[in-house]
Parts: C-alpha cells; structure tokens; sequence
C-alpha cells in the first residue's frame, strides 16, 4: 500500500467521521460508493473532495467525465493524485 492510499484511508475515516470504521479496514480496491463498499454519498465525495484538495493542493473539476472512476476506490483516488 502506498503513502498517498494510508493518508486517504486515514482522512476518509476522520473527515467523514465513520465510527467503527478503522483505516485499515478499508481494502484499497474496496468501492467506496457501493452498498458492497463504504456505501459513501455525494455528500461523502465533496466533504472528501474538498479535503483532497487542502491536502495534496488537487484541482478536482467536477464537470470532469472520468470523477466516479477517480473517486471509486482508494487506489483510483491515489492514483489520480499521484497524476497531478
């Protein structure tokens, strides 16, 4: 697991203040929308969104076509970062 997936981990379980949810419970292919997931909301994604860009200074446009697929696991997340 990468540096950037731990960090995400960590702020989703904080920022979105998910009791008994522990960063390392969070598989970092896991979807984080599906029922089957996290089972997170929109917004789940702006409040997160929002925390992304604080963090890693990430422009997240949300008029962009591929924002499910960046925000679908940690992983896609952390890679999107990773590309910016």
């Amino acid at each position: 697991m990468s540096e950037i997936e731990a960090e995400l981990k960590k702020m989703i379980v904080d920022v979105l203040a998910l009791e008994d949810v522990r960063p390392e419970d969070i598989g970092s292919e896991e979807n984080l929308f599906d029922e089957s997931g996290l089972a997170l909301d929109s917004i789940d994604a702006l409040e997160l969104g929002v925390n992304i860009q604080k963090k890693y200074g990430v422009k997240i446009d949300p008029q962009d076509k591929n924002i499910a697929a960046h925000f679908r696991s940690v992983r896609a997340l952390a890679a999107f970062i990773g590309a910016k």
